[in-house]
């Protein structure tokens, strides 16, 4: 239901999303977006729009307080993001295991991606994608990844390719960048 994709240079971050939300049987264009600031953090969600207010309105997490942003990410950070999503009301706990969503995150020029198992990837690409247009607009982010385009343009190339090949998918699109 959803394409997000996530470029960096190691100093600036780009993340883009479409505006589809969808049920499984319709898909719709919502007017909330899908990408977004909060504080040093710029974020792009799929999975829910519910994770997505939560983490927009209610998240409450300071800045890396280390050199080891990674370090901080899979502990500081996914501890401050489960808490939100529980007292949100969101977290999910199936078979003794706790589940959020999946989004992506950048910070200080790093894009990580956090699964629905609050696991924190962080990308060596220089590029990710999560939703169900993320194996297109993948393909994408590869094809233009030693070209001049720039990162903007590079996101929007993404978001039309998921588009145009997946049924989920649907602009307009926001596109944000931060250093």
């Amino acid at each position: 239901m959803t394409c997000i994709v996530g470029i960096t240079d190691g100093h600036t971050v780009t993340i883009g999303g479409d505006s589809a939300g969808s049920d499984g049987w319709h898909v719709a264009v919502r007017s909330d977006s899908k990408v977004f600031q909060v504080g040093p953090y710029l974020m792009g969600f799929t999975t829910s729009y519910r994770m997505g207010q939560l983490l927009r309105y209610s998240l409450t997490v300071g800045e890396p307080d280390t050199w080891d942003v990674d370090r901080f990410m899979a502990t500081t950070f996914i501890d401050a993001v489960r808490q939100c999503l529980i007292e949100g009301g969101y977290a999910r706990t199936e078979d003794g295991r706790e589940e959020g969503g999946q989004f992506l995150v950048g910070i200080r020029g790093r894009l990580y991606v956090v699964d629905s198992d609050y696991q924190v990837g962080h990308t060596i690409a220089g590029y990710a994608a999560v939703g169900s247009g993320y194996l297109v607009a993948l393909g994408s982010l590869h094809s233009t990844a030693k070209s001049p385009i720039d990162a903007h343009n590079r996101a929007v190339m993404a978001l039309e390719a998921a588009v145009e090949l997946t049924g989920d998918v649907r602009p307009p699109f926001t596109v944000v960048h931060a250093d």
